[in-house]
């Protein structure tokens, strides 16, 4: 991000002293697991744009496949539009790009990313396209759309928290909620971390959107503890016990 803010400024100079000047195509493709920050990182590059003047809206519109993808012939085209002209003056977000193109070529996924690509060279001044997914599946899409790879210069890796990471994420998401752990509480939900990593499902509902359904399960569970207490004190409805953290199933 701050080589993008950089570069936006640095070409704006330049074109004060009347330099030459890189063309500023800012579409973009984020890779990484769920729970990574992806969009986060696209609604604030919106408000940064907009700071910016690159952008006049700054306002993220999220959108998936079957947002984009219609079930005839020219309602793919209609509904892609819909959703760009949302965009305007803003960035559309699309999460896991690589389904457009998961039917073939009979798919009308490929009529909303034609769709696309035109209109991101139409409105190439007022408009972001972010294209998300996994790493694998997104590196296989750009395959499949060879085209699509130069109109997306700018590739970010977004890449998997350390258990240490997301335990500063626990403590951070439950401090913004005026609760607070117990040491013993931080053990155990370290411990549920590290058996996730090393499992099988680690990659599909992991890093730190496990942690706040994990933090927010907790505290229902904290609640069916207390309610029944005669007596509630200040402390107890502040710490979570090891007993309110459970792990999260995701088969």
């Amino acid at each position: 991000v701050r080589e993008l803010q950089a570069f936006v400024e640095i070409q704006k100079k330049r074109e004060e002293e009347q330099l030459l000047t890189e063309p500023q195509v800012l579409h973009m493709i984020f890779k990484g697991n769920p729970g990574t920050g992806k969009t986060t990182v696209a609604r604030l590059l919106g408000k940064m744009f907009k700071h910016m003047n690159i952008l006049q809206k700054g306002h993220t519109i999220e959108v998936e496949r079957a947002d984009m993808v219609g079930e005839y012939i020219g309602h793919t085209a209609q509904k892609t539009r819909e959703q760009i002209k949302r965009a305007l003056g803003g960035i559309l977000f699309i999460d896991e790009a690589y389904s457009l193109a998961r039917g073939g070529e009979k798919d009308f996924g490929k009529e909303a990313i034609d769709t696309l690509v035109k209109a991101m060279e139409d409105h190439k001044d007022n408009l972001i396209v972010i294209l998300a997914g996994y790493k694998d599946e997104m590196e296989r899409f750009l395959q499949v759309n060879p085209g699509l790879r130069s109109r997306f210069p700018i590739i970010m890796d977004f890449n998997d928290y350390t258990i240490n990471e997301l335990i500063q994420i626990a403590e951070l998401m439950v401090k913004n909620r005026e609760y607070k752990f117990l040491p013993s509480t931080l053990d155990k939900l370290e411990k549920i971390l590290i058996n996730h990593h090393n499992g099988k499902y680690y990659d599909k509902m992991g890093n730190a959107r496990l942690v706040r359904n994990i933090i927010e399960k907790a505290i229902r569970m904290q609640a069916v503890r207390l309610i029944n207490e005669k007596t509630i004190s200040r402390e107890d409805l502040i710490y979570l016990k090891p007993e309110d953290i459970s792990y999260i199933n995701i088969e």
